[in-house]
């Protein structure tokens, strides 16, 4: 069978169409290496919470992060990334983002845009966003930790890297984060 890839499609001898591979944890860790990002990687069992992520990983150093995947009133999407205790008030958090009324952004969208499952939210899933779509905030404070964590697509993994480097990855996306105190 031959597969003509043909605007982000793959279509196959047989006539079907399915869309083409979104990225995976082997293709950010390549990402990070191209851009000369330091990066360390663990297995672990799967984690879809920050408890079960407590539970697993809270002997690796650095800050432990959570990430909302956020829609608003008026169709626009979000990635807020922060500090996996601090609690988040969706009311305060629109007024400090500039955002309409948010709510979790479905787990179809976050396929669509992020290619990633719930429970695997990270902002390595920014790689996927070839459309820009997702308007990303850090939280000022986790970025003063020396390392960060995050699942590299895939929530069986968790990848430490520097703010600054994180920082590098997302623009190196076609995203501009804004950091913003949470």
């Amino acid at each position: 069978m031959t597969d003509k890839k043909k605007g982000g499609w793959s279509w196959l001898a047989r006539g079907l169409m399915i869309a083409a591979m979104d990225a995976t944890s082997d293709t950010v860790l390549k990402r990070l290496e191209d851009l000369g990002i330091a990066s360390q990687t663990h297995t672990h069992a799967p984690v879809f919470t920050v408890k079960e992520s407590q539970a697993h990983c809270s002997h690796l150093p650095g800050g432990h992060c959570k990430n909302l995947f956020l829609k608003d009133k008026k169709g626009a999407l979000w990635l807020v990334v922060t500090l996996d205790e601090r609690p988040i008030d969706m009311k305060e958090l629109r007024h400090k983002i500039g955002s309409h009324h948010l709510s979790f952004g479905k787990p179809d969208l976050l396929r669509d845009v992020l290619g990633v499952e719930p429970g695997s939210v990270t902002p390595f899933a920014l790689i996927n966003d070839k459309e820009v779509q997702v308007r990303v905030v850090l939280d000022k404070e986790m970025m003063t930790m020396e390392l960060l964590n995050y699942h590299p697509l895939t929530n069986t993994m968790t990848t430490a890297i520097g703010p600054e480097d994180l920082l590098t990855f997302i623009r190196d996306t076609g995203h501009e984060p804004d950091l913003v105190d949470l």
